[in-house]
This record gives C-alpha cells, sequence and structure tokens, in this order.
C-alpha cells in the first residue's frame, strides 16, 4: 500500500472526527482502531493496542505531570498567588500602565509556581481585572496583558505541558524544562516593553492615577511574608535540577511539598482546599493521559504503515533549506492552534515532526523550546483558544469575546517576535541545558 494512502486514511479519519466533534481521546481511538484492522490483523492488533496503551502512561518521565498541576491547584486554591499580587503592587509606583506591568510581573512569578496557563489566566483575570475596569483601563490593556502572562506558565518551569512534549518527543525533560526559562523571562520582557510603549503614545488606553505612598518598611515587610517565601518553591523545582541534584520528577515532589508547606504556613491549608486541589488535578491529569494513550498507538500505527518514512523521505530529498523546514512546522502549529487545544496539537504532529528533526540533525532540545512558545499561544489564538474564554468568564460584565480576540494579538505578536529571536539565536534556548545539566 502506498504511504500518501496510508497518510490519507490515517489523518482524514481523524480529521472528519474532530470535525464531527467527538471528544479527542475518542477520536484517536477510533482512527487508530480502523489503522489496527487495516495494519495491524484485527484481533492480534488490539491486543497490542492495549499493550500500547499501558505502556504509555507507565512511563517514569511522565510522573511530574500530576505534580506540577497539583502544585499550581494548592497555589491557587489557598490563595497564596492573590497575596504575592497585592505585594508586588506596593513596589509599582506611578510607572505608566502600572496595573498592566504589575500582571506581566505576577504572571512571571506565579508562572514558577503553576503549569497551567489556563490557572494562571483565571488568578490574573480575576484579582486584577477588575480594578483595571474600575481605573479606566481600555480593554486591550486589561484583558490582554492577563491573556498574554497567562501564558508564561507554559514557558517557565514547572511546566507540565513540557513534560508532555518531552515524553511524546522523547527529548530530555529536564534539559527542556531548563531551556524554556530564558526565553520564558524574554516574553515577559517584551510583554513589559510593549506595555510602557504602548502607554506612553496612548495614555488614555491606561490612564495614570493617584498611588497612595506605601511606607518602605512596609514593602519590604509585605514581600518578606508573601514574595519571598515563593523563592522556596523555585528553589525546589528550577534550583535543584540546575545544581543536579534532583531528577524533574524528584524536583516536582519536593516543589509540590514546599507548596502544601507554604499553605500551611499561611493559615489556608484545610480540608476543603486539599479536596478541591486534588479533584481539579485529577480531573486535568486524566483528560492528558487518556489522550496520550491514543496518541502512543496512533504515532506506532503511523510508523507501521509507512506514513512516516515516506513523509521523511519526501522532506529530506526535497532540498529544501533546513530553516524552510522549521518554518513550515511552525506554520502548521500556529494553524491548528486556530482550531483545537494544546495537547492535541502536540499528539498529532509530533509523531509526524520528530522523526524530521532526527533526520536533518537538528537540536531536539532547541525545536522543544520553539514548539512550547508556538503552543503557548494556542490558547489565545482566536477563534477557539481556551484560555480567551476563561479571560471572558472572568471579567466584568459587557466583555465580549470579541473584546477579548483583539485584545490577544498585540500579545500573539509579541510571542511570534519571541519566537523568531528563539529560531534566530539558539544559544537563548541551549545555554542553561548545557550548563546546568
Amino acid at each position: 500500500m502506498e504511504w500518501q494512502y496510508a497518510f490519507l486514511v490515517i489523518f482524514g479519519s481523524l480529521a472528519v472526527l474532530l470535525i464531527a466533534g467527538v471528544p479527542v481521546a475518542f477520536a484517536f481511538m477510533i482512527a487508530n482502531i480502523i489503522g489496527i484492522l487495516i495494519w495491524w490483523g484485527g484481533e492480534p492488533g488490539l491486543r497490542q493496542l492495549i499493550l500500547s496503551t499501558r505502556q504509555s502512561v507507565s512511563s517514569f518521565v511522565l510522573l511530574p505531570v500530576p505534580l506540577f498541576i497539583l502544585m499550581g491547584e494548592v497555589m491557587f486554591q489557598s490563595g497564596v498567588g492573590i497575596r504575592m499580587i497585592l505585594a508586588l503592587d506596593k513596589w509599582l509606583g506611578r510607572l505608566p500602565g502600572r496595573l498592566s506591568l504589575l500582571t506581566v510581573g505576577a504572571g512571571t512569578v506565579f508562572a514558577t509556581m503553576s503549569g497551567s496557563s489556563m490557572a494562571s489566566a483565571a488568578l490574573l483575570g480575576s484579582v486584577l481585572i477588575p480594578e483595571m475596569d474600575k481605573r479606566g483601563y481600555h480593554k486591550s490593556m486589561s484583558l490582554g496583558p492577563v491573556l498574554g502572562s497567562g501564558g508564561l506558565a507554559i514557558m517557565i518551569p514547572p511546566s507540565s505541558l513540557a513534560v508532555v512534549l518531552g515524553g511524546i518527543a522523547e527529548i530530555s525533560v529536564g534539559k527542556l524544562l531548563m531551556g524554556i526559562i530564558i526565553p520564558g523571562l524574554i516574553m515577559a520582557v517584551i510583554f513589559s516593553v510593549y506595555i510602557i510603549l504602548r502607554a506612553k503614545l496612548q495614555p488614555q488606553l491606561a490612564p495614570v492615577y493617584d498611588v497612595a505612598p506605601t511606607p518602605f518598611l512596609m514593602k519590604l515587610s509585605e514581600t518578606a511574608k508573601y514574595v519571598l517565601p515563593l523563592g522556596l518553591i523555585i528553589f525546589l523545582v528550577i534550583g535543584l535540577m540546575f545544581l543536579g541534584v534532583a531528577t524533574p520528577s524528584e524536583a516536582a515532589a519536593a516543589g509540590t511539598l514546599g507548596a502544601f508547606i507554604l499553605a500551611a504556613v499561611y493559615k489556608n491549608l484545610n480540608f476543603q482546599m486539599v479536596k478541591k486541589s486534588v479533584l481539579e488535578t485529577a480531573e486535568i491529569t486524566v483528560m492528558v493521559f487518556l489522550i496520550m494513550t491514543g496518541a502512543t498507538a496512533f504515532s506506532q500505527i503511523l510508523a507501521f504503515s509507512g506514513a512516516t518514512r515516506g513523509l521523511i523521505d519526501v522532506v529530506t530529498t526535497a532540498n529544501l533549506a533546513p530553516i524552510v523546514i522549521i518554518i513550515g512546522m511552525h506554520i502548521v502549529l500556529l494553524f491548528l492552534g486556530c482550531f483545537i487545544n494544546v495537547i492535541p496539537i502536540i499528539m498529532i504532529t509530533m509523531p509526524m515532526f520528530m522523526p524530521i528533526i532526527d533526520a536533518l540533525g537538528l537540536n531536539p532540545v532547541w525545536m522543544g523550546v520553539g514548539f512550547l512558545l508556538n503552543l503557548e499561544m494556542a490558547p489565545i489564538t482566536p477563534p477557539f483558544g481556551l484560555t480567551l474564554f476563561v479571560v471572558k468568564g472572568v471579567a466584568p460584565g459587557g466583555t465580549t469575546i470579541e473584546d477579548c480576540y483583539r485584545a490577544a494579538m498585540p500579545f500573539i505578536m509579541c510571542d511570534l517576535v519571541a519566537l523568531a529571536l528563539i529560531i534566530a539565536f539558539p544559544v537563548l534556548s541551549l545555554w542553561l541545558p548545557q550548563n546546568a545539566l
């Protein structure tokens, strides 16, 4: 059977199911069964599917996923993140677009405690958007920074998405987590520069208002109480990996323990908080792992049918420059991000992309960081980005989804600038992994 036919059958069946609204996990499973009947010999193939499903979720590499999610949920549900935002606010004074800048700063710090962009955006939006609305901020300067900064949770460890990508693409999870730190900080700087410039050029979008002076000792006290303790989480997750003391799984466990300790210190460790955190974690983890079981078998069928090998041969014999192929991959990710969620995009594309990357001899960590930055845009890309709907849900009444679309676009452009820098200068994503691990 020609590989083009196999490719068309496998991806065509998956595309039809997704367009028809079938849940992603079940769409993968049905497409897999179709592939099994054609290429794996029916019943023996079904037995192989069961083995593949078990192996796909029993990998030790994936252990940080539920731990990172639980850590973020504990920090969110216990209110530690809100205290941190209020403490940071006291240092900003009368900077142009100060509340928008506070959003970026808080998003950067909260990203070190949460692996979920939606949880981060929900926290930032529920606390800061009503205040910005009260101060007369234009929606582009209130909704936009929340949408952009929420995505920093993907680009600064702990990032559960980085673990998923590393596990599926067989990239070192530790190196990938270290590799996203500098790009994540670059994104925060680009967001801040954009906000300051726009607030200077169009001051009516972010009106300056009087800020009651805060005594210096009070600033120090609030920072010491509510910001510096978060350094414990940062050290347990990032510092231990940087020093080579802990694996990503061990760092995730240590960070989760640190989150519970902080919740106890702030007297918010109670049964209801723990129950809600655990239930949310279980729900998200089951969803992620269920999709992964189908996606792993999907990639195996793709390889067994010859479609993967055929696609590699086409790309490697086309005499295209590697940069053209890289840009083509990113265009595919951007397009898919307009319509489907991040994890399904990883599951669909990585089985195709990684063999090509290996054949071209490209650094997988560099490519993985670029892919994560690209995927960071998917939740805020119109028309179906999930974070767009989360932010609309926490925004004041009268906010429309069109407002969220318009507010997201400048920050998507900022993300594209950061992505261009990562592609042009691989050292930005490779320096830390090469020197830390």
